[in-house]
């Protein structure tokens, strides 16, 4: 009985840790998907290149992701839609096209890459459950930002997105 008991308590105790986030992660609520990521790292890897990233930047008067179609109006109930296509938009256009000379930057952004997709692969998994609604707003949303990246030569629209991601952060961090 006492064998019983204390495989119970630690196979309950082992359920619980299991759906505690990871050291550093942390709970995101966009709509009604949850999911678990680690902010701290990808902004950490971001902000040891920022400087550099921004400075690539050759076009400094036009944003990608702010103002006058800012991420900050997003209705809760489309959160959901537009951070996955925007996590789809980061990981299919803009890494892919944001390579330097300088080996330690690419390292930076080959991690923040593979951080994104993981999340994409999540909200990914939300979208295919249809938790994660899409209403007009965020398609408009989404299609403004589009627009605003094919209105660039692909190098500077993926140096000016990668550049921006603190915006996202952000956004992502307030709307928690």
């Amino acid at each position: 009985m006492k064998g019983s008991r204390l495989f119970l308590c630690l196979f309950s105790m082992s359920c619980w840790l299991s759906l505690l986030p990871t050291a550093g992660n942390k709970i995101f609520h966009f709509g009604p998907c949850r999911i678990s990521m680690s902010v701290t790292e990808i902004r950490s890897g971001f902000t040891a290149i920022k400087a550099n990233i921004q400075a690539r930047d050759p076009i400094r008067t036009l944003s990608i992701l702010s103002y006058p179609h800012s991420l900050h109006k997003v209705k809760s109930s489309d959160r959901c839609c537009i951070t996955h296509h925007l996590f789809n938009f980061y990981v299919d256009k803009v890494f892919k096209h944001c390579k330097t000379e300088d080996l330690y930057i690419n390292r930076k952004i080959s991690s923040i890459a593979n951080s994104f997709l993981s999340v994409k692969r999540k909200l990914g998994q939300c979208h295919e459950q249809n938790k994660c609604m899409c209403g007009q707003e965020s398609a408009e949303k989404f299609k403004q930002i589009l627009a605003n990246y094919e209105g660039l030569n692909v190098t500077s629209a993926a140096i000016k997105s990668l550049g921006e991601l603190d915006i996202l952060l952000d956004w992502m961090e307030k709307s928690r």
